[in-house]
């Protein structure tokens, strides 16, 4: 079976969940709906495009492989922006400033990111997917739309390097896929001194069921596997809409070596 394998990794990421009032929490791994729209951004695809948005969520499953959850960073933001003048639309940051200058107001919020996070995503194509893996990691290697990490702000800082992997499950596809050094080797570092640090537990997170990760014959312990909800699946990306998602947690001992 293939997967398509690549890797996020920078300074800053923030990967949104529910926002309530002037809080806007980031959770330590990507969400589906992050990792939709960086495969849409990729793909040259719009907003207003909602049948092909709802295809590259529905069509295809994905696991990602946590190797460092990075540090959390608050920042306390402000921004100024007009209030709503009847069915007037601002269509630019200029025509906020200018046009709805008497009506600026400040909008103050609380906003979370991960520091330094590095995280493997492994992508399956379902039957009806639009677009095939290879076609997925061409458009990640030359994107149309600029890539971000969760936020415009949050630029990439690794390359992404996407390789269409064939394995039997997601587990085998993450595990088989070579991480490329970002900086360069210290002396003073641990064994592993080719890799930024890891966290000493790596977390995989995937979709579809218990087969789709674990081997049929495996002897992995399956106790400690965790079903969890996730509000991240998109449902209409023009009006910012998404519904709860299933997704599976295993945790295990990072290997070393």
């Amino acid at each position: 079976m293939d997967y398509l394998v690549f890797r996020l990794y920078g300074p800053m990421a923030s990967w949104g969940e529910i926002a309530i009032g002037e809080s806007r929490h980031s959770a330590d791994y990507p969400s589906k709906s992050a990792i939709t729209g960086l495969l849409a951004a990729a793909l040259g695809i719009r907003r207003e495009e909602e049948s092909v948005h709802h295809n590259l969520s529905k069509c295809y499953l994905q696991a990602v492989k946590v190797r460092r959850s990075g540090w959390l960073l608050r920042d306390y933001h402000t921004a100024q922006a007009p209030d709503s003048a009847g069915k007037f639309r601002y269509r630019t940051r200029r025509d906020e400033i200018v046009t709805g200058r008497d009506r600026l107001g400040t909008v103050l919020s609380s906003r979370e990111y991960r520091s330094d996070a590095d995280a493997l995503v492994a992508v399956r194509a379902l039957d009806g997917a639009l677009y095939s893996l290879t076609n997925l990691a061409d458009a990640l290697m030359k994107p149309k739309f600029h890539l971000y990490l969760g936020r415009k702000a949050c630029a990439l800082a690794a390359p992404l390097n996407p390789l269409v992997i064939q394995a039997d499950n997601f587990h085998g596809a993450l595990e088989n896929y070579e991480v490329k050094p970002v900086l360069k080797p210290t002396p003073e570092w641990a064994s592993d001194s080719r890799w930024l640090p890891q966290d000493k537990l790596v977390r995989f997170y995937w979709e579809g069921d218990m087969e789709e990760f674990f081997p049929m014959d495996t002897n992995m312990d399956k106790s400690s596997v965790q079903r969890l909800s996730r509000y991240d699946m998109p449902l209409s990306r023009k009006r910012w809409q998404f519904e709860p998602r299933q997704e599976y947690l295993w945790t295990t001992e990072r290997r070393i070596g």
